[in-house]
């Protein structure tokens, strides 16, 4: 008699058994030997009695049935030697280090006598990483967070389109780009889709928003960066006020945090198996936490550590002051979910609409319709009202030190002049950031599917 585990799909496993026996169906003790000889992560096909077992299995996720196995087939079998066994694969990754480690430097998993192998392990074990348990249910998550957005806006009228990937110019102006050879010309990887939202707002449509990739040529080395991530972007007219926008930011994450409590609870109790995490907090209905940028700042500076007490309102946060202003929220209103509001213009991109009724921050500072969301002390969206006026927009290109001649910027601004635009303003979440912040995974490279870093390119 032989014990064996089956598996299928994400987080399915029942216990098969194999018995020799002389009745019909036959089984022959070579059967059963040559059954329990196959390789683990082999991929098989069975035929088998299903019956309830003595007492539940608790190693399986099917407790109250077992397989008696009479045929089995081995479609395709797996090395005898694995580079990473599965149940490596679902124990926590502490190692996200893109850097090969010295030989024999293996890190034992907290509480087990199974040690833990590094992202650098998992991603050269690529289809044993995918098989755990663990990154289906994140996968799972993943995709239902998409379906979230794309439903949620659909309801309130936004219509899907596709921007470019390949871009003659680097985008927004900056530098953080990457470059590649087009036919002798030179191109590049888009940073945002930012122009293009504008650009179909300009067209006509009053309510858009696209899914896709992301690049950012930035030499970032940490567990929150990426140089490709899926963006989740939107962009829509104004009637009356940029609090439009923000509302409807704040309505869609909302509808996808409750969507994820609702339907991946087993999802998130698989995840949190491994990487254990509190309960992610949201305010209540009409309890949202808003705060101006210079409130936020006040509150860090008046209960946050005291390294911060000094803050200014004027200059922009950084990720330690996020995540102490984080904790500061998370204990002063109990939730994990909050918006920072009226940015300093020196902290926003050239395209930021500058609040002319509001009153200057710090020296002299103008504030913006801009604002900022956090889930678990960190930033997991931008957004804002857009300056539509050419005049406008060509005079913040030129105070924030850009050339408006300069490719990519002249045709950005020539959309402007081409007709009238209407008051609009749009947002851009990090699809990985949201799936991992919200689950409290301690890297963000858990929450893609194949993770970009500036030292990794594969699988």
């Amino acid at each position: 008699m032989g014990f064996l585990e089956l598996r299928k799909g994400a987080n399915w496993s029942i216990q098969g058994i194999v018995m020799a026996s002389e009745e019909e169906p036959i089984v022959s003790r070579p059967m059963v030997k040559w059954v329990m000889g196959i390789n683990p992560e082999s991929f098989v096909a069975v035929e088998a009695k299903v019956k309830r077992p003595l007492e539940p299995i608790k190693s399986c996720r099917v407790e109250g049935l077992e397989l008696h196995i009479t045929r089995c087939y081995l479609v395709a079998s797996a090395p005898s030697m694995l580079g990473m066994t599965l149940a490596v694969a679902n124990k926590p990754i502490v190692n996200f280090s893109d850097d090969v480690p010295p030989a024999g430097n293996v890190v034992e998993a907290e509480k087990s006598t199974i040690p833990a192998a590094s992202m650098l392990t998992h991603l050269d074990n690529i289809a044993t990483h995918k098989r755990s348990p663990v990154q289906q249910a994140i996968a799972d998550i993943h995709i239902e967070v998409k379906k979230l957005f794309r439903s949620y806006l659909e309801e309130r009228g936004f219509k899907e389109f596709e921007p470019p990937c390949l871009i003659g110019a680097a985008s927004e102006g900056g530098g953080n780009v990457f470059r590649l050879p087009y036919f002798g010309e030179g191109a590049f990887l888009a940073q945002s889709p930012q122009f293009y939202k504008q650009f179909e707002i300009a067209g006509g449509r009053e309510r858009v928003f696209s899914i896709g990739p992301v690049f950012r040529a930035e030499n970032s080395n940490t567990a929150r960066h990426m140089t490709e991530f899926t963006g989740l972007d939107l962009e829509m007219e104004i009637r009356e006020s940029y609090t439009e926008v923000r509302d409807v930011l704040e309505g869609v994450l909302l509808h996808i945090f409750r969507g994820i409590q609702e339907r991946c609870a087993d999802e998130v109790a698989t995840v949190r198996a491994v990487y254990p995490s509190e309960p992610f907090l949201l305010p209540e209905p009409g309890k949202e936490v808003r705060l101006t940028f210079a409130e936020a700042q006040k509150l860090l500076r008046e209960e946050g550590p005291a390294k911060f007490a000094n803050v200014r309102d004027d200059e922009d946060m950084s990720t330690p002051q996020e995540k102490a202003l984080g904790e500061v929220v998370r204990s002063k209103y109990n939730t994990d979910f909050f918006v920072i509001d009226k940015f300093p213009e020196t902290a926003r991109p050239f395209y930021a609409k500058i609040d002319e009724t509001a009153a200057p921050i710090g020296d002299g500072v103008s504030v913006t319709n801009a604002f900022d969301f956090f889930a678990r002390n960190q930033e997991i969206l931008s957004g804002g009202q857009r300056i539509n006026n050419a005049v406008e927009l060509e005079t913040r290109i030129r105070a924030k030190g850009v050339d408006p001649e300069s490719a990519g910027i002249k045709e950005y601004l020539a959309v402007f002049r081409s007709v009238g635009v209407p008051p609009h303003g749009g947002g851009g979440i990090g699809l990985d950031r949201v799936v991992a912040w919200y689950l409290g995974l301690p890297s963000v490279h858990l929450a893609a599917y194949y993770p970009r870093t500036p030292k990794r390119l594969s699988p």
